[in-house]
């Protein structure tokens, strides 16, 4: 076959007889199409630089495998891995029909390579058919402007009258052999994104997400990389399943020696059978490769940041009323919050759980979407218009898709709750989840939303998910369906935000439990955690933010003696922690003294005027080597400004942590550097460097990543800012 031969200029990519090579921001997808079958991954990693047809034929030569003695002659492993093709690792695509077609072969029928400008994604189209198992097959790979890499395949039955049962879609792209060690993220409630790292061995690691969500204990990104990287050093690969539902990711490495990272959705037994004609597509998966974690990282905030650019506004600052009232809802109470909210500085307040019908506790109440007349006799109308009086938004707390049986909608529509074997699901948190796949339900949720939104002036929703999917059947017939579920529930969010346009949602599942690309394409903020604690903060950020920018991940001020741990922190430090992030207020402001009050109203100030940097700049993180110390921040897209945070996290095992190189600075540019902190400033440290008590030093990018400075002994629980700016010298 024939590869169509795209005009373009030869320094992005090359497109000839059986290779198709596309480049972006330093990046190289190479596809061989050598055969009749499907297309492989012959390299994704560093750019290549332009390569002329003879280059491509050397090069295919060159990374042709041996046919090893007593082995099948095989071939290189697909994007969709076949067991036909002598791969007995997992395989791409599994289901039959009553038996049959369980190892389908597939032939290519067609390749469409779409690669004009540097500044589009370049895509490459794939489709093959298996005329004896009645399947065809269609793959679709993208290498985005900033070098991400995102593919799906879909399945779509050709049978006239056979159904057939898929049991899994995955798709994989290839890993070097330098790579040897492999990192991975887990957690539970209060505690999200927890790094493990092992080796890269021969056989499978494989985390599955059997919760109906995303998930706390969530990998996030499946990295494998070279021996000891690092946030600046090695060579990573990492891949994201963007998908909301049960999920599946992992990284193999075969006797033969090819590796390979892969993810899909989870299907669940007998969750799909494809109708005659009826089709079947993957969510996106996407890789990124770099070198080192930050690299990699970046090219996924650059995706998020383009995605939401038509949307785009700078974050508010957010005072939220949970860990301030809980159920409390006091209209002068809460009159006096708002009022305080608007004295420090804040853009938007946001009304928590309790104000619909009969919520005074979390036992009751959810999927009652009618403000309560109770606690609201007038509606929440004079709360709403005392908060839009004092120039903030309002925003409100929703948690549309779950349930309490304790409440009419669970009484009047039991019909309407998700279950399998003619039984309830075991509570959670007192909940069940509502079967939006139902559409009277899916009506019911829709129009209670539509209501509230019509008749208040919200301007945000937190859209709450507080527990996992269990025995997730569809009434009547109690099949799986968190499948259906996660696609109704997209649904349910398009449709709201077609409907109201200005609107905005956070994506909030206890905390950090519904994190991933899918859910990010319809909402504008996560939830980091429930965790309000620095400390813990300081650990869910830090690796929250290898997929999500700061400006996505709501990071709040918390009370000085956390809800979740009982630890006891400054404002400096826990506004310090908040300031990486879309920040926000979660305390009784309207109690706390007015020094603690002006000290609050110097970090929103602080954060507002270095919001833009924050939220579009380059976060970085140096790979520095006493663990009591973490430095951390952003440097501006013209790398001529960056905001640096030095973290006291642990004791350290010696009385000072040395000097810290400061990453991601440009090398010709000469740099003021000063401590900065909000006005007034009241933390103190009990000893500091020279240069920080005199004000400062001025040295190049290349001095200051390089041989760095010397850092000030930290306790845990101690951060200091720095500022630099560049002087218009240099480069």
């Amino acid at each position: 076959m024939t590869v169509p031969q795209q005009t373009r200029p030869a320094t992005r990519g090359s497109t000839t007889d059986g290779f198709v090579h596309l480049r972006r921001a330093g990046v190289s997808l190479l596809l061989g199409v050598v055969d009749e079958g499907l297309p492989v991954v012959l390299h994704w990693g560093g750019d290549l630089g332009p390569l002329t047809d003879p280059d491509l034929a050397d090069l295919g030569t060159a990374l042709r495998r041996p046919v090893r003695r007593g082995a099948p002659d095989g071939r290189p492993v697909g994007v969709v891995p076949e067991h036909t093709h002598a791969w007995f690792g997992l395989p791409g695509l599994t289901g039959h029909r009553a038996g049959r077609a369980w190892s389908p072969r597939f032939v290519r029928t067609d390749l469409r390579v779409v690669d004009e400008v540097e500044t589009a994604p370049a895509c490459a189209v794939v489709t093959a058919r298996d005329e004896h198992a009645a399947l065809e097959l269609e793959i679709t790979l993208e290498l985005d402007q900033a070098g991400l890499v995102r593919l799906r395949a879909g399945v779509r039955n050709l049978a006239p009258a056979d159904p057939y049962q898929l049991d899994g879609l995955l798709v994989s792209l290839p890993v070097p052999s330098q790579a040897a060690e492999v990192l991975d993220l887990t957690g539970r409630w209060c505690r999200e994104r927890a790094p493990q790292r092992r080796p890269l061995t021969v056989g499978t690691w494989l985390r599955e997400g059997r919760r109906g969500r995303s998930g706390l204990d969530a990998t996030l990104l499946l990295v494998a990389g070279t021996s000891g990287f690092g946030f600046r050093s090695g060579e990573v690969w990492g891949l994201h399943v963007g998908w909301s539902g049960n999920h599946r990711s992992f990284v193999e490495r075969t006797p033969e020696g090819e590796t390979v990272l892969g993810g899909g959705e989870l299907l669940l037994p007998g969750e799909l059978v494809l109708a005659p004609g009826e089709r079947y597509r993957t969510p996106w998966v996407y890789g990124s490769y770099g070198r080192g974690l930050d690299e990699m990282s970046g090219r996924f905030h650059a995706h998020l940041r383009r995605m939401a650019s038509p949307r785009r506004r700078p974050r508010p600052v957010v005072v939220n009323t949970w860990e301030a009232v809980y159920f409390d809802h006091r209209l002068d109470r809460l009159m006096a919050l708002a009022d305080a909210a608007a004295r420090i500085g804040a853009e938007r307040f946001v009304l928590d759980d309790g104000w619909f019908r009969g919520r005074r506790d979390d036992r009751a109440g959810l999927g009652d979407w009618y403000v309560d007349p109770d606690v609201w006799p007038t509606g929440l109308h004079p709360l709403v218009d005392h908060v839009r009086g004092l120039g903030l938004e309002f925003g409100l707390w929703v948690e549309p898709e779950m349930v309490n049986p304790d409440s009419e909608l669970a009484r009047n529509h039991p019909d309407w709750l998700l279950s399998t074997g003619g039984r309830l699901p075991r509570p959670s948190r007192w909940q069940q989840v509502l079967d939006l796949t139902n559409p009277e339900a899916y009506a019911y949720v829709l129009g209670r939303l539509d209501a509230l939104l019509n008749e208040y002036d919200i301007a945000y929703l937190k859209w709450d998910h507080n527990r996992d999917l269990l025995d997730a059947g569809l009434p009547p017939s109690g099949r799986p369906g968190v499948h259906a579920q996660t696609q109704a529930v997209y649904r349910l969010l398009d449709t709201v935000r077609e409907r109201h346009p200005r609107l905005e949602i956070e994506s909030c599942a206890s905390g950090g439990g519904r994190v991933d690309l899918g859910i990010l394409a319809r909402t504008d903020r996560i939830w980091g955690s429930d965790c309000l604690d620095p400390l813990e903060r300081q650990s869910i950020q830090r690796w929250t933010q290898l997929l999500v920018p700061p400006e996505l991940v709501g990071s709040h001020v918390g009370k000085p003696r956390s809800h979740h741990t009982g630890r006891t922190h400054s404002l400096a430090f826990r506004a310090g922690t908040a300031l990486f992030g879309s920040f926000g207020v979660e305390w009784d402001i309207s109690t706390i003294s007015p020094e603690e009050e002006r000290e609050l109203a110097g970090w929103v100030a602080l954060y507002r005027r270095y919001r833009d940097l924050i939220h579009g700049g380059t976060v970085v993180r140096a790979d520095h080597p006493d663990p009591a110390l973490w430095v951390h921040g952003v440097v501006a897209p013209d790398r001529r400004a960056a905001l640096i945070a030095l973290v006291g996290v642990e004791t350290g095992t010696v009385s000072s942590p040395g000097a810290v190189r400061l990453p991601g600075l440009d090398p010709g540019y000469r740099y003021t550097v000063r401590p900065i902190a909000p006005e007034p400033a009241t933390t103190t440290l009990a000893a500091a460097p020279a240069w920080f008590t005199d004000g400062g030093v001025h040295l190049s990018g290349r001095v200051l990543g390089t041989a760095g400075l010397q850092a000030p002994p930290l306790r845990p629980g101690e951060l200091v800012l720095l500022h630099l700016a560049a002087d218009g010298t240099g480069r």
